[in-house]
Parts: structure tokens; C-alpha cells; sequence
């Protein structure tokens, strides 16, 4: 199979470019090892910066469509003070002043239901990158293993977009550079009531425990944060203690903490934070997760990489047209992206210290003075709200060809 490019990766980052890309009359095919999307407590943040995307690509109706939930506020509750709120999303001005919590799985189905009304976009479900093509030291395409067997697809460009056990990145022996991270997440659900008020998000904040809930409107999905490495001394503690740590750090969900009937309802996220150092080879970019892992703080990631999936199409999309593609095209992705990723791990790196390490500690701790001013001055919450909703360089869909000037909509 040849095609203009190669995206590995049917994720946000994949789909996002390999539906932009397609819209500007650029051939390409999109891998997704997995029959269908749906995986559990995958991220499901939509942030306003890809709500507003969505609106700017002609998906807004068939976003607001999707099944979700509307959360315009953070807070943030420490044992025996009274809760903070850290960003209020109304203050923006922007379309869309709230997260949206909607299952990634529906959110890549709709994503994938507009791209194939394109006749430049081909998804190849059930289809895994296993190795890279090479040729004079540049990469001219993979080899994967589909339904029918092993497949060759060239193209002039291979995008890796499978994450952060990237196969393509291990294949060109790259190397991230690691931050550190010093907590996992354990992912469950637990029931809501109709009783139970709505929170939205809240992170609670105990000696010993962290506990982040995010009211789906008919469950509760929970992220209980544990010490780096810390789960095989969880599961050697025994569900009935993880129960009881759960009642204890929220105690408004104490009493339906039985809904974990065994440790099969709970998925570990091994957290990590890094960064290549390069983003590209001659005849491939990464992007998302495979340039870049983020932290779970803010939920993020999906953002930043569909932000880096806008700024690579407008990148690479007209000189693919043209037939000129270049490396300075490609090195002009990282450059342009570098800034919000490496910014945004900063902070991540900065909150995780001053709230994540010192509470798993088990100290005694008290909400940060910076937490107190921001609920205290309520013009503040303005900016978390902006670095959460927006990132530092939010990108628009300006800028990148449409080959026959119309939306993906139908008609």
C-alpha cells in the first residue's frame, strides 16, 4: 500500500492529524491496533482549545452530540479545612468555558465517522505498526500486522502517534529525557446517587492519600494516587484497606466503597513525565505522547497532543502537496511546540511537588498559600482556568489547506 502519510496511532494526536491532513487533499492512512476504540479510563478531557477546534473543523454539533458532562470548576478539598476553588472556566472568553468529560472512545468514533466521509482518509482498524521501512537512512514507511496478515504501507511521511510506548520511537532508538513522577493512579468507578451533589471535580487531599473524583453524572470516577511503584504494597494491604483508605480520604463516597468487589475493577496508571529531545527523522515526526508523556495533573495530555496534531498538519500539509517536504518542515513542529510542552511540564512538576509528593508523604499538610490566595481572590482563578482550558499556545485549524474549501460535516 503507498499513501502520502502514515499516521501510527488511531489515539486524539493520530486521528486529529490524519483527519486534517485528508481535509487537505492529503492522502492518508491511519493504523489502530485495536478492533475498536474502547478502552477503559483512557483521558476524557476535552478542554475548551480543542471544543473551539472542533467548531473551527465543522464538528462542533457532532461533538456536542457525543455523550458528556460540563465541568466549568476545580476544587480542591484538604481534611478538616474548608475546599478551595483553584479555576473557575466561566471567566473565559471563550465559545466553550468548561471541560467536557466524555468517553475517548466516543469521541475517536465520531472523529473517525467525519474522516471517512473524506475520500484522502483510509482508518486500518485491527492493524499494528511492528517495524519502520528504511531506505538510505530514512524512513519510507511500516510494516504491520493486520487481519490478512503482515502489510507494507509507504508513504512520504510516517507520523507516530501511538502514545508512550511509542513502537515507532523504540524502533529509531530514541531516547526521552525523564522528569520523574512521584505517584501512580489507581482508576475506578463507584456509584452516584441522585442525592450526592454536583461536584463536577474535586481533588481531596489527606496525610497519606490523594483522591481525585470527577462526577459523571451516574457514576463516580475516581483516581486514587499512590507513592511511585506503590501498588504491589496496595494490593498486599488487601482490598478491604484500599476500601477503607478510599472512605477515608473522600467520606461522602465512604458508604459505596463495596462496589469494588475485586482488584480487577481497578486500573493502574503508571505515570510518567518525559521528553524527546528530537522530534523527527528524516521521513517521520512524533507527536502526543510518543514525543512527549505528560502528567496526569490538569488531565491535560489529550489537549497538548491535539495541539501538536493541528501544528504538524499545518506544518507539513502544503509541502506534502507540493512534493517538497522537507526536514526544517519537520523540525519546525518541535520548535513551535516546544514551549507549551515543556512549560506545561513545568508546572506539572511544580504542583506535583508542592501537593502530590508532600501528602503521599503522610505529614500533616495544609492547603499551599498559593491554593488559599486564588480561592480568596476570585479574579485569579482566571489563570489556572486559562492554563488548564487553553495551554500556552493554543493552535487553530488556520492556516491548513481545505481541498475543496468545505467542512467534514455533512451536508
Amino acid at each position: 500500500m503507498e499513501t502520502g502519510v502514515c499516521v501510527v496511532g488511531g489515539g486524539p494526536a493520530g486521528m486529529v492529524h490524519g483527519l486534517l491532513l485528508a481535509r487537505a487533499g492529503v492522502p492518508v492512512v491511519v493504523l489502530e491496533k485495536h478492533e475498536t476504540f474502547l478502552r477503559d479510563f483512557r483521558g476524557d478531557t476535552v478542554h475548551p482549545s480543542t471544543l473551539t477546534l472542533m467548531d473551527e473543523i465543522g464538528l462542533g454539533a457532532e461533538t456536542a452530540a457525543v455523550p458528556h458532562r460540563e465541568v466549568d470548576s476545580f476544587v480542591m478539598a484538604y481534611r478538616g479545612a474548608r475546599p478551595l476553588r483553584l479555576a473557575d472556566l466561566r471567566r473565559l472568553k471563550v465559545p466553550h468555558p468548561y471541560v467536557a468529560f466524555m468517553p475517548q472512545w466516543d469521541f475517536l468514533e465520531m472523529l473517525a465517522t467525519a474522516a471517512q466521509r473524506l475520500p484522502a482518509f483510509t482508518l486500518l482498524r485491527s492493524t499494528e505498526a511492528v517495524d519502520l521501512i528504511l531506505q538510505d537512512g530514512r524512513v519510507v514507511g511500516v510494516r504491520a500486522e493486520g487481519p490478512d496478515g503482515p502489510l507494507d504501507i509507504r508513504a512520504a511521511l510516517t507520523v507516530a502517534a501511538d502514545g508512550r510506548g511509542s513502537t515507532v520511537r523504540d524502533r529509531l532508538g530514541l531516547t526521552p529525557k525523564e522528569y520523574g513522577a512521584p505517584m501512580d493512579v489507581l482508576w475506578f468507578r463507584l456509584p452516584r446517587r441522585d442525592s450526592d451533589p454536583e461536584e463536577g471535580l474535586q481533588l481531596y487531599v489527606d496525610g497519606g492519600h490523594v483522591v481525585v473524583t470527577i462526577d459523571r453524572g451516574d457514576y463516580w470516577q475516581c483516581a486514587f494516587i499512590i507513592p511511585k511503584n506503590g501498588y504491589r504494597k496496595v494490593r498486599d494491604g488487601g482490598l478491604d484497606a484500599f476500601r477503607e483508605a478510599m472512605g477515608t480520604a473522600v467520606p461522602g463516597l465512604a458508604d459505596r466503597t463495596d462496589a469494588i468487589t475485586d482488584w480487577d475493577d481497578v486500573k493502574m496508571l503508571t505515570v510518567r513525565l518525559d521528553r524527546l529531545p528530537r522530534w523527527h527523522v528524516p521521513g517521520a515526526l512524533l507527536i502526543g505522547d510518543a514525543a512527549h508523556a505528560m502528567s496526569p495533573i490538569g488531565g491535560v495530555g489529550i489537549n497538548l497532543a491535539v495541539q501538536d496534531a493541528v501544528a504538524a498538519a499545518r506544518a507539513v500539509a502544503a509541502p506534502l502537496l507540493a512534493g517538497r517536504l522537507s526536514e526544517a518542515d519537520l523540525a519546525g513542529v518541535r520548535r513551535r511546540r516546544l514551549f507549551p510542552t515543556a512549560g506545561t511540564q513545568l508546572m506539572q512538576r511544580m504542583l506535583q511537588n508542592a501537593i502530590i509528593k508532600p501528602a503521599l508523604s503522610g505529614a500533616p499538610v495544609k492547603p499551599p498559600l498559593p491554593a488559599r490566595l486564588i480561592d480568596r481572590f476570585p479574579v485569579l482563578q482566571a489563570i489556572p482556568a486559562r492554563l488548564i482550558g487553553l495551554g500556552l499556545r493554543p493552535e487553530h485549524a488556520t492556516g491548513i489547506p481545505v481541498a475543496d474549501g468545505s467542512p467534514v460535516t455533512t451536508p
